[in-house]
């Protein structure tokens, strides 16, 4: 992998590109059955990158027929788990010498920076495969403690075929955190990406086979989520469905296991995270800083994003003021190929009209606009929306409460710590929280009255690899993603129960 990312650099790797727009089914790419295509665009430009096959009902029953015979003949499920953990690591070198391939595909695709692609988002996904791989030999099953005339095992086995829906905002790190204990499990898998960003996707699964992983263990499906990902949601004969995306589309996946054969589901729903500053914090700019990452990293494209700022009031003008001052020097919003850009364009036009719907609507109610609130960039025929804060901002109003999926912070101010744990609290959500304070009371105090599934303290941060990432309440459902605890997930647990004589 190069070390450097420059213009030349960046302007060779798209002359190079090759798209990969077919299904990629039982270790070959292929068109849909029906033939038919959607169209994926550059949000950064509104053009068309390619078309990109739509798969329905019939190629994902193709794909899972090959999932499943490629899981009863052990072709990968009977390898032995050292086995597998090599083809794993080569599969991750592969990902890093093609970092700067899937990097591009990713800015283009995504509209993200391809900064944050090239240095974060494709290293880590290579490091998630990696490190779930050296867990492999790593993880030990069980003698349980019984009468000496018994001899009584629990033992992990591969749960079967797993399907993942995958999201648009970390099209290849997602894939990465559903691929790695998945697979390193023994399970083959039917992976659909989001419509909007399936380039990196197709990309992954051909540099998997290219490093052993057999035909039929990973196939992937693109699609529009009502058609292909439904499909999965329903199909008999998938055991365990793996979904990243809304609470909304996250409860008809239930729906859909409990309308065909009870597969197991495991959510990764929305959030409306809290980051709460309390009055005794000492550096302000490096508080600033973090508060401005959490919220508008990924240009807030993000189910971790830390939406809601709630500080103290004693605090809350001398902080509002640094973040505004970062913004205005620091903080670039422009063509996602720009290495020195922080901020890319949002997704689709879709979604930034609903974004820009969302700052309107808080407009007309006579929130406090302090920076932002339009559309921005309007001529390069992208979708970009500047950073986009509101002060003094009731608990109840929407953009308080809604996620917005966008570049959109609302300040919320308060007077007391009982006060701070109720607004943050005060949600449907319970993913992530940010907290601030130099005090260890307070904050061994806070942190466990706030619910959430991960809570950052003087930081903003989802944890590591090692780290389970999920939620309470609607955020998510089923198990964790990341660290040894998404192994279990995707195994079934077997008692032998042997009587001796």
């Amino acid at each position: 992998m190069s070390d450097t990312l420059t213009p030349d650099a960046i302007a060779r790797q798209i002359e190079q590109l090759e798209y990969r727009n077919l299904a990629f089914i039982d270790g070959r790419f292929v068109p849909a059955s029906s033939g038919e295509t959607f169209d994926t665009l550059n949000p950064a430009t509104g053009e068309l990158l390619t078309r990109v096959a739509a798969c329905d009902g019939a190629d994902v029953d193709l794909a899972v027929q090959a999932a499943r015979r490629a899981f009863e003949a052990g072709v990968w499920s009977g390898l032995p788990p050292a086995e597998r953990k090599a083809i794993m690591q080569r599969f991750a070198d592969l990902i890093e010498e093609h970092c700067l391939e899937l990097a591009v595909l990713e800015a283009l695709e995504a509209g993200k920076p391809i900064g944050e692609c090239f240095n974060v988002d494709i290293p880590d996904t290579a490091n998630t495969i990696r490190w779930h791989a050296e867990a492999a030999d790593k993880l030990h099953d069980a003698v349980t403690p019984t009468d000496k005339s018994v001899l009584s095992i629990v033992k992990r086995e591969p749960i079967g075929v797993v399907g993942a829906v995958l999201p648009w905002n970390f099209p290849a790190m997602m894939a990465g955190w559903k691929l790695g204990p998945a697979l390193i499990t023994g399970n083959s898998v039917v992976l659909k990406p989001a419509e909007l960003t399936s380039l990196s996707t197709l990309r992954l699964a051909e540099l998997a086979h290219e490093a052993g992983i057999p035909a039929g263990v990973l196939n992937v499906v693109p699609g529009l989520g009502h058609v292909a990902g439904k499909a999965i949601g329903l199909h008999p004969d998938i055991d365990l469905a793996a979904f990243t995306g809304s609470t909304e589309v996250g409860r008809r996946f239930l729906e859909y296991s409990a309308a065909s054969n009870l597969k197991r589901v495991v959510l990764e729903c929305g959030g409306k995270n809290p980051q709460v500053v309390m009055p005794d914090v000492g550096d302000l700019k490096t508080v600033a800083s973090n508060v401005l990452a959490a919220a508008f990293w990924n240009m807030g494209e993000n189910c971790s994003a830390g939406s809601r700022l709630i500080v103290h009031r004693s605090v809350k003008d001398a902080l509002v003021d640094e973040m505004q001052r970062q913004l205005e020097e620091e903080w670039v919003t422009g063509d996602p190929l720009d290495p020195n850009v922080q901020l890319g364009a949002l997704i689709e036009k879709d979604h930034m009209d609903k974004v820009l719907a969302h700052i309107e609507r808080a407009k007309v109610d006579g929130l406090k606009l302090i920076t932002g609130g339009s559309r921005i960039r309007e001529e390069s025929g992208g979708y970009f929306v500047a950073p986009t804060i509101f002060d003094d901002v009731p608990q109840d109003a929407g953009v308080a409460r809604e996620e917005i999926f966008g570049p959109v912070l609302a300040v919320i101010p308060f007077d007391t710590e009982e006060e701070a744990i109720a607004i943050a609290n005060d949600t449907c959500y319970g993913l992530a929280a940010s907290l601030w304070s130099e005090d260890l009371n307070t904050v061994h105090r806070m942190a466990a009255a706030i619910r959430a599934g991960t809570v950052s303290v003087n930081c903003f941060s989802e944890g590591d690899i090692t780290t389970p990432f999920g939620g309470y309440k609607q955020s998510g459902f089923g198990g964790r993603d990341k660290s040894v605890y998404a192994h279990d997930q995707y195994c079934e647990l077997k008692t032998t129960w042997i009587q001796l004589s």
